[in-house]
């Protein structure tokens, strides 16, 4: 089996289609910085917010059940406690699309036991690490980013 940092180089190579459950409208907060980032980088980022219509000019969906594109990663920033019903949606959307291959919590985001099920489904799951630190890291080659 391939190591977690081994993994995570494979998952930032190769898939590009980012959903991001918790994409603030907020440009001071990480969930606005690491998805903007991200764009800039080439990546198709797609907000999961309820509670905007759009942000930076791209359309927001109410879940991820509802995003017509398709997915390859979940970003989540959402609190630890809402991971599992957030893995449940991940897992219908598999059954009814099969494109979701990865589930990133973002930095201090852990549930070990939603991360289990999702791995038994045969998902990617990555906790608690920030994309960008490990861009930065993996593909960049700067040890130690600064914050964004």
């Amino acid at each position: 089996m391939e190591d977690e940092e081994t993994v995570i180089l494979n998952v930032l190579k190769g898939y590009k289609n980012v959903a991001t459950i918790g994409f603030s409208k907020d440009p001071t907060k990480p969930s606005h910085q690491v998805p903007e980032f991200l764009i800039s980088k080439g990546y198709n980022v797609i907000p999961v917010n309820p509670t905007v219509d759009e942000i930076l000019g791209r359309k927001s969906y109410k879940s991820i059940l509802d995003v017509p594109e398709k997915i390859d990663i979940v970003e989540v920033f959402r609190p630890s406690s809402e991971v599992p019903k957030i893995v449940d949606e991940v897992l219908e959307r598999v059954k009814q699309k099969g494109d979701i291959k990865v589930i990133w919590l973002q930095e201090g985001i852990r549930n070990d036991e939603a991360a289990e099920r999702a791995r038994k489904a045969g998902l990617i799951v990555i906790q608690d690490r920030c994309m960008y630190k490990e861009y930065m890291k993996k593909i960049e080659g700067v040890p130690s980013p600064p914050p964004i």
